[in-house]
């Protein structure tokens, strides 16, 4: 399995709009709304413009989605990390983490927020990518985790 990362290109708007329906279509169901589930073609676009993205590609095929914002001087919002159901639980998701950390090497920070009752969201990004819960907020009507990555060295 070759997992490698190619930024994103408002022309990969639909093949982006795929892969987060694919990946958020349970989130849209389980909590009667998601942010980033049904987005139209356009929508995605100016997404693409305003949120840099990275195509996550397994063996040539385009399994999934990292975003990363910086929204202050080294400190970064992860906008999406998401890949395909049928790709899930393969190491992918860590690897896009440890991509964006080298790709943005001057980082301090990375923070990101996923529903509370995800239990598999918060055991990964605190397992598996060392972030810390910082607090807990209510978006929508959903209760949500804010998580921390703080730089050690």
């Amino acid at each position: 399995m070759n997992i490698e990362f190619r930024k994103a290109e408002t022309a990969d708007a639909k093949t982006l709009v795929d892969i987060y329906d694919s990946s958020f279509y349970d989130d849209f169901v389980r909590y009667g709304e998601c942010p980033a589930y049904g987005r139209t073609e356009e929508m995605m676009e100016q997404s693409i413009i305003d949120y840099p993205k990275f195509l996550i590609m397994c063996d040539s095929l385009a399994v999934g989605c990292i975003s990363c914002k910086e929204t202050e001087p080294g400190t970064y919002e992860v906008g999406c990390l998401c890949v395909i159901p049928a790709f899930q639980g393969k190491g992918i998701g860590t690897s896009a983490m440890e991509f964006v950390k080298s790709y943005y090497s001057g980082w301090k920070r990375f923070t990101l927020i996923t529903p509370v009752d995800k239990s598999e969201n918060v055991r990964f990004y605190t397992k598996r990518c060392g972030f810390d819960i910082q607090s807990e907020e209510t978006d929508g009507n959903v209760r949500v985790v804010r998580f921390i990555l703080e730089r050690q060295d």
